[in-house]
């Protein structure tokens, strides 16, 4: 009888256990109704460079998303609890963002912010794929929309849309033919490549030189030369922020003397600063968002973002207030959902953001506008 007991003793244990062991072994986000639990903190990531060359990206969208994060909770956060937003650092590197996904996947995160660059996001997308964690991603390359992720999005327009407005711009309305390229092969630097590759294909107009450079390069002597040799009237310019003004100091030292044109990086502060100040006027920049004082609603989000870090907001920041605002008004109409209903939630979210009218289709791209500025004494103002 004694033994009877211990094995049915025995039994009952097992399936105790059984669910709690079912429960642990779930990925974050998995079909366990696609409801996040109903207390405690509400887990989300932001991940991008905060260190290395890129970093002034990851500062940037740091900011616009802690200043959304902030708002929120302080006006009660979401059915009453608050958003927790874990910082992690992905030094621009490919492979170090793959080991993050696992990392937030594994601890509990519902949602991602970021990364500001498109090689790292598409290098993470499928592991955050397989693990159903949306990603809200400040990254323009095509190649991001290539990925089909159902769980992927970008809070601003892809290369296609930047580079098209670019084009129209240059070609059709300044009449400009002559047109030299250098942009690097990184992510980044190839969907600009080949987003306005095409754009100008599709005017009939072929590029007097173009030149390609590594992502590191930092002596662009040998290949602005070849560009001088061939008097273009205009440059257009495909790489981040920091490589853009040391491009643009170095073809000033070498004599050239025509605009260069491109579309976020060179609206940034940290491309002037590398540059010069003198060195960028007439800059030609594509951009869903020339200054803080293009509306009441970009006025009010600089003056808030000025108060909280004391400096002046600018794009980067504006698209992770926007990437931000979106998600969490999701979460709030979806009742904290995760996983697919998360998704859901996000791709039928309107939102009016400081970039545009946010409208999600399948590829993950919710605007499609920019606007075209030009530097002029070291500021981007819109183009007449």
């Amino acid at each position: 009888m004694f033994s009877s007991l211990r094995r049915h003793a025995a039994v009952m244990l097992l399936g105790l256990a059984l669910p709690v062991a079912l429960a642990a072994c779930s990925a974050p986000g998995g079909d366990q109704g696609d409801t996040n639990k109903t207390d405690g903190p509400i887990k989300i990531a932001l991940v991008d460079a905060q260190s290395g060359q890129l970093s002034s990206l990851g500062a940037w969208e740091l900011k616009g998303a802690r200043l959304a994060i902030d708002e929120w909770n302080a006006a009660g956060g979401i059915n009453g609890r608050q958003i927790e937003l874990g910082v992690f650092d992905d030094q621009g590197d490919p492979t170090v963002g793959t080991n993050l996904a696992r990392k937030i996947a594994s601890e509990g995160y519902i949602a991602m912010i970021g990364t500001a660059e498109s090689a790292v996001t598409i290098a993470m997308a499928p592991i955050l794929r397989e693990s159903k964690i949306p990603n809200i991603t400040s990254g323009q390359s095509p190649g991001l929309v290539a990925v089909k992720s159902p769980f992927l999005f970008l809070n601003g327009p892809t290369s296609v849309t930047y580079d098209e407005t670019l084009a129209k711009y240059i070609v059709d309305g300044k009449g400009l033919k002559n047109i030299a390229m250098i942009t690097n092969n990184g992510g980044y630097g190839k969907g600009e490549h080949d987003a306005f590759t095409k754009s100008l294909q599709a005017r009939g107009v072929k590029p007097i030189e173009d030149q390609v450079v590594t992502a590191d390069q930092k002596d662009f002597s040998a290949a602005l030369t070849t560009i001088r040799q061939k008097n273009p009237q205009v440059i257009f310019i495909g790489a981040e922020e920091v490589q853009s003004g040391l491009i643009v100091k170095q073809a000033r030292d070498l004599g050239i003397t025509v605009p260069f044109a491109g579309a976020a990086p060179q609206g940034t502060p940290v491309f002037a600063d590398t540059a010069g100040t003198a060195n960028v006027e007439g800059t030609i920049v594509s951009s869903p968002y020339l200054s803080n004082e293009v509306s009441e609603a970009s006025k009010k989000f600089a003056a808030a973002y000025k108060a909280k870090f004391n400096e002046d907001a600018e794009m980067h920041g504006a698209k992770a207030y926007d990437g931000t605002q979106i998600l969490l008004n999701a979460l709030k109409t979806s009742n904290v959902a995760t996983g697919q209903a998360l998704a859901d939630a996000i791709r039928a979210t309107k939102y009016a953001g400081l970039l545009g009218d946010f409208a999600f289709d399948d590829t993950g791209v919710g605007i499609f506008a920019t606007r075209i500025g030009t530097i002029q004494a070291g500021k981007l103002v819109a183009a007449g």
